[in-house]
């Protein structure tokens, strides 16, 4: 076997993986193979692939973004709020007496995902302060928040507001479309945009990025600008699928899955190294897991110990490709 074939079988690995999982769990469970069980992995999956997304583009310049879950789930419960019926009891925000048009409310989410973003970006970028402190303050912040805003779940949403979520376009549901387009867009920006590619510089050496011109403090604030704006994506989607916002519920532990998915598709923590392909078959292949566990009625605990698992076997064999190249 010659180099080049060598390089192309190490670059695509994780494309035999997937195959490999489908395979298996078909076997296990005829269910799984399937458009009715398909279309439920790939909803179920959208969410926390267009989180995925985001932070791999944090974990590109060697940051992480751990704010993302809960920042989802105050957006969530703010704009769930303000598309609640004018006379229903239990309305979470009792004085407020308009319902607010969706497309206004789900604007006002992504600004809100787009400022939580900026502050963190601010932080990281020129106080020097490390991704994973300013994320996690940000995290306990929005979580809090959240809960201040209602003790209990946003429920009642508008049809329109819930279309993005819960929706269908023919026999496609529509957050899955949504999900694509996310994946496009990242994709376009790491790949044939400046700021792209000096996100590319930034990781592999910020140092030698500055010597060659490029903006690493204004940059890596836009990276947690994106961060934030797929997070408020998420968010809005969650509530529209559920039909509800929980303050204390929605999006928990969706930064981990999220920050899963990007590692296992190969996104390097040491920085520089991000295929948004590669983000897009660990989301499949964490999906694959979910999914066909759940089908075969393995116990979640168990579930989780296989994802985790799975995760430091990638983080391990990045270091090992790291060392080789060292």
């Amino acid at each position: 076997m010659n180099a080049n074939t060598k390089k192309k079988l190490s670059d695509n690995m994780i494309w035999l993986v997937l195959v490999v999982l489908v395979i298996i769990m078909s076997i296990a469970n005829p269910k799984f193979f399937t458009i009715a069980n398909l279309r439920t992995l790939l909803t179920g999956e959208s969410i926390k692939g267009i989180m995925a997304f985001g932070v791999a583009f944090a974990i590109l310049t060697k940051g992480i973004d751990l704010s993302i879950g809960a920042s989802a789930a105050l957006i969530a419960c703010v704009t769930g709020a303000l598309v609640q019926p004018v006379d229903l009891a239990t309305k979470a925000l009792a004085n407020f007496g308009v319902q607010v048009p969706a497309i206004a409310a789900i604007l006002l989410g992504m600004v809100m995902g787009v400022i939580i973003g900026a502050l963190q970006g601010l932080l990281i970028a020129y106080t020097k302060m490390p991704a994973f402190i300013a994320t996690l303050g940000g995290q306990l912040i929005c979580r809090a928040a959240a809960k201040i805003f209602t003790t209990r779940p946003v429920s009642n949403l508008s049809d329109g507001y819930r279309w993005l979520g819960s929706g269908m376009i023919g026999p496609i549901p529509v957050i899955v479309v949504v999900f694509l387009i996310v994946f496009a867009l990242a994709a376009f920006i790491l790949g044939q945009t400046r700021f792209g590619k000096s996100l590319y510089a930034i990781g592999g050496n910020d140092q030698a990025a500055r010597v060659a011109g490029i903006n690493v403090e204004r940059n890596l604030v836009l990276t947690y600008i994106w961060c934030g704006a797929c997070a408020a994506l998420g968010g809005i989607l969650l509530a529209g699928r559920a039909g509800s916002a929980d303050p204390a519920n929605s999006g928990l532990n969706y930064e981990l899955d999220a920050i899963a998915a990007a590692t296992v598709g190969g996104t390097s923590h040491t920085g520089g190294i991000c295929r948004v392909t590669g983000v897009f078959c660990g989301i499949l292949i964490l999906g694959v897991i979910n999914n066909g566990l759940v089908l075969i009625g393995v116990n979640d605990n168990y579930t989780n110990i296989i994802k985790g698992l799975i995760i430091i076997g990638a983080v391990a064999l990045d270091m090992r490709k790291n060392a080789r190249k060292a």
